[in-house]
């Protein structure tokens, strides 16, 4: 269904120039075929560097947010176990070091969620607003948050109002949150809780997340550039548009026979056309579609693997796929 209106579409353009031979016979319009496949040659290694391209987009996406799930638990486990009061003469109850320990983890939540919110804002190069992808959103395939619910009605569930609103109020409120965070931390050396080791660590995990985040920004703010992106299709096209022509001359015949041109040149097309395809929705892996890496699910796993760190048992449940889509 993906590609239906491509394959009616290469049928069209391929049964024009047969019918037109077939029934005028008019051999002036047959092209030479070497020239076709020299231009089918360099259209192939076009849309291969696109495609590789494109992956290798996606590839470091999915491999950012692996990184991000692991270093999420490992500053959870340094949250629950690196803040006590073993260093300071002013003990603090152990409500107290709960309340503390569970705050900074639904601050690290509400970063998680406040830079999924950045990533699922649409680009002008993106195909989020596509005529094909328009059809899934209002079948609801690829709704989910990020398109439906306003962040503050997420986010309010792990930060206090003061806070919520001030990060809200910022250009970057995930960077803002890390700040926070640090800034929390160092309240924390501050009064005892945490040591000069410990405090270093914790800056660490802060600086790795800094840097996740910086690397996701980039694949979203920075498109495959267009003379690859744009360049492609123009390609794809021209070899579609021409090579019935070519074929017409490589089958060398007059009668009804002619006409298996069509199904041939609809399957070159379709090929061609599918792979340029393929590259174009996976260079941008953070819009929210089908190819895209799921982060949505991604934060949902982090945050019930951190409540449930911090002993909750009223946890939400996983995001699972819908319409065979994983978003």
């Amino acid at each position: 269904m993906w590609t239906l209106k491509d394959i009616v579409f290469f049928t069209i353009v391929s049964a024009i120039p047969v019918a037109i031979y077939f029934f005028f016979q008019f051999e002036w319009m047959v092209l030479p075929t070497l020239p076709i496949v020299l231009l089918g040659t360099a259209v192939a290694f076009n849309v291969g560097f696109k495609n590789n391209q494109a992956y290798d987009r996606s590839w470091e996406a999915r491999k950012i947010w692996g990184g991000i799930v692991n270093s999420s638990r490992t500053v959870a486990m340094m949250t629950l176990d690196f803040i006590s009061d073993h260093f300071t003469e002013n003990k603090v109850g152990e409500e107290e070091l709960k309340q503390i320990k569970k705050r900074m983890i639904y601050r690290h939540i509400a970063w998680l969620t406040a830079l999924r919110y950045q990533l699922r804002k649409p680009k002008d190069w993106e195909h989020f607003n596509h005529h094909d992808i328009k059809k899934f959103k209002e079948k609801g395939s690829y709704l989910v948050e990020e398109h439906t619910v306003p962040i503050e009605n997420i986010i309010k569930k792990y930060l206090d109002e003061d806070e919520m609103k001030d990060v809200l109020s910022r250009v970057n409120p995930a960077t803002h949150l890390i700040k926070n965070q640090s800034h929390e931390i160092a309240r924390l050396r501050e009064k005892g809780l945490i040591d000069d080791f410990r405090h270093m660590e914790f800056n660490n995990i802060l600086e790795e997340f800094y840097t996740l985040q910086g690397k996701s920004e980039r694949i979203k703010n920075y498109p495959l550039p267009r003379q690859y992106a744009s360049i492609s299709y123009y390609f794809v096209m021209l070899f579609t548009i021409m090579a019935p022509f070519a074929m017409i001359g490589a089958f060398e015949v007059s009668d009804w026979r002619v006409w298996l041109v069509v199904p041939f040149s609809v399957l070159v097309s379709w090929v061609f056309f599918t792979m340029e395809k393929i590259g174009d929705y996976s260079e941008n892996p953070f819009e929210g579609i089908g190819n895209d890496v799921p982060i949505t699910s991604l934060s949902r796993t982090i945050e019930i693997d951190l409540r449930d760190m911090l002993d909750e048992k009223e946890l939400p449940d996983p995001i699972g796929a819908k319409d065979g889509v994983v978003i």
